[in-house]
């Protein structure tokens, strides 16, 4: 029972330490930004012409075709059938689009072995970025998908989790893990649905064992992305395919994030488990 106490207050106190020695860290990203267009000024009131006075029509011979039925026949019947019908699917369509999930939140962490010119190109594209568009967010997907893509010989850790739900549930989801990977770094710079942020006063904390970097890519989609579990790194590398496809019509919101963010810092492995104990090993 004491080695047991001893053991818990040992590693209490070894995250209270890494908590309060938190590397560096940044992030890019966001929601597009859709404008509301302008109220309309009501315009001047339209002028009409008066119509031209109506005169009784002269009373012509009446014909009675036989048989009955009036001169329309059948043709307006088979119309109203058919609006009839095609309503009837289209309430049918979108009660059954109602019944499940519209939208899925993907979240791929990636822990890898650090280099300074890894964390130099993921500043890089986190500054040059349009955080304020769909299509400028797709695009920081994909290049920080591929720039992790040719980092593959150096990964050595990863996680991957999908959920699904209607949109709103999945852009709360999206805030929810943005917020927790917020929290695992000191925040030294940040490009945020256009505004950037900056610490340059932060010195870096290098450490004779840090030699990991991790890189987390967020997205909420209208798509519904696919949850491989456990991840292998074959399925670390369609993860990344399957977030570099969304498009500027389907993407909801997306967030890049990594740690260290300076040049010259990496995590230990007692920090990297850690802060990610959900991490499995590639």
């Amino acid at each position: 029972m004491l080695k047991a106490m001893r053991r818990l207050v040992w590693l209490l106190l070894l995250t209270l330490s890494l908590a309060l020695a938190q590397k560096s860290g940044g992030g890019a990203g966001g929601r597009p930004y859709n404008p509301t267009p302008p109220p309309m000024s009501p315009g001047p009131a339209p002028v009409f012409p008066s119509p031209a006075p109506s005169y009784p029509p002269y009373p012509g011979p009446v014909v009675v075709y036989p048989g009955g039925g009036g001169s329309l026949g059948i043709v307006p019947v088979l119309v109203v059938l058919g609006l009839v019908l095609v309503t009837a699917y289209m309430v049918r369509g979108l009660r059954q689009a109602g019944e499940g999930p519209t939208a899925s939140v993907a979240r791929l962490r990636l822990a890898l072995l650090a280099r300074p010119q890894v964390q130099k190109a993921l500043r890089q594209l986190a500054e040059e970025a349009d955080t304020t568009s769909a299509k400028g967010l797709a695009d920081l997907l994909d290049e920080a998908a591929l720039l992790l893509l040719r980092e593959e010989p150096a990964w050595r850790f990863g996680d991957y989790q999908v959920v699904r739900g209607s949109e709103d549930e999945v852009l709360a989801r999206f805030d929810a893990w943005m917020l927790e990977e917020r929290s695992k770094y000191q925040e030294t710079f940040r490009h945020f649905e256009g505004k950037k942020q900056a610490v340059e006063a932060y010195q870096a904390q290098v450490e004779p064992g840090g030699r990991y970097l991790v890189v987390s890519l967020l997205l909420a989609d209208r798509r519904l992305l696919p949850s491989p579990s456990p991840l292998t790194r074959s399925w670390a590398r369609q993860a990344l395919m399957d977030l570099a496809g969304s498009s500027s019509f389907t993407l909801l919101a997306a967030y890049l994030s990594w740690t260290p963010e300076r040049e010259g810092e990496a995590l230990t492995e007692e920090e990297l488990l850690l802060l990610y104990p959900e991490l499995e090993k590639l």
